[in-house]
């Protein structure tokens, strides 16, 4: 006889079944967006494309359901993925209203009402101090280091190179803290590195960051409300050129594919790079013409 033809085990087989406390609260979660809504689980199961015994499973906690069948559910909710995936402790009415709103302004809209938010709530009274503190960010090879430490000389600001600070912080350098302590705790001591620049930048403080900085939302988000920030651009041919000039042959060690990774990681940030105040590129340029341009940018006559 089959389990599912033994009541007994078929019972014992459900109270196996315990739920997660990660299902518990995204079936939470999911049960009251439908309820705020005023949507039956019947009509919601419709809307989304689901069957209604998948959607009871997910609402009380033992349905271990696919991203794609959650963003099925968002799109029936009207409300973005991060609604859903989110803590239902930690999003409030005004919160949820105000993610909706920003998902569905254009590309343009929305950097607009970043730049709006920013200027209103967390730069009010730091347009001096931003200037005093002027943050480089790029891909690794970018020149971020030899030109941060000229524009400090030249302004009389201290330099600091974040990547030094991490392993200052940390007492092992970056590689041994992704391999030793994983990413979270990398990304706890860039925090804690960043605003340690920040608060020591009184008398100004030119900063070079890490490549990935602008990887970590919270973190870069501070990063532009805190410091004026420039972008150091290159081509991706030139980043890796200039790696391996300083004798770093780490992107090409076992990775034929390094070239094609460096295209896809700097497409990827594009994007986020370019929230950066101004942009500097020093694509076919020597040191001191992309020096010159980054002093113009930054130095107030």
């Amino acid at each position: 006889m089959t389990d599912m033809r033994n009541p007994a085990k078929k019972a014992a087989r459900a109270n196996s079944r315990e739920s997660d406390p990660v299902l518990q609260r995204l079936g939470e979660r999911v049960r009251n967006l439908r309820a705020a809504r005023g949507m039956s689980r019947k009509s919601l199961a419709q809307d989304a494309g689901v069957s209604e015994r998948f959607l009871a499973d997910l609402e009380t906690g033992v349905g271990n359901a696919s991203i794609l069948l959650l963003n099925r559910l968002a799109d029936a909710l009207a409300l973005p993925l991060a609604a859903i995936l989110g803590d239902p402790g930690e999003i409030r009415a005004d919160l949820s209203l105000s993610m909706q709103l920003l998902s569905s302004l254009t590309d343009e809209k929305l950097e607009e009402a970043r730049k709006l938010l920013q200027a209103r709530f967390v730069q009010e009274g730091t347009a001096a101090l931003r200037a005093s503190r002027i943050a480089l960010v790029g891909l690794r090879g970018a020149g971020k280091s030899t030109l941060g430490a000229m524009l400090a000389k030249e302004l009389g600001f201290r330099f600091i190179e974040l990547d030094k600070t991490i392993e200052e912080l940390s007492g092992m350098d970056t590689a041994q803290i992704h391999v030793m302590l994983g990413q979270s705790a990398y990304r706890r001591y860039e925090r804690q590195a960043l605003e340690a620049a920040v608060s020591s930048g009184g008398n100004g403080v030119v900063v070079a960051t890490p490549g990935s900085i602008v990887s970590e939302a919270q973190t870069y988000s501070y990063l532009l409300a805190s410091c004026f920030t420039v972008w150091i651009k290159a081509s991706p041919e030139e980043h890796m050129a200039r790696v391996i000039a300083q004798g770093d042959m780490r992107p090409m060690a076992g990775n034929r594919e390094a070239m094609d990774d460096l295209r896809r990681i700097l497409a990827n940030r594009n994007e986020l790079y370019a929230k950066a105040d101004v942009t500097v590129d020093t694509s076919g340029k020597t040191v001191g013409a992309t020096f010159e341009a980054l002093r113009r940018l930054t130095i107030r006559p």
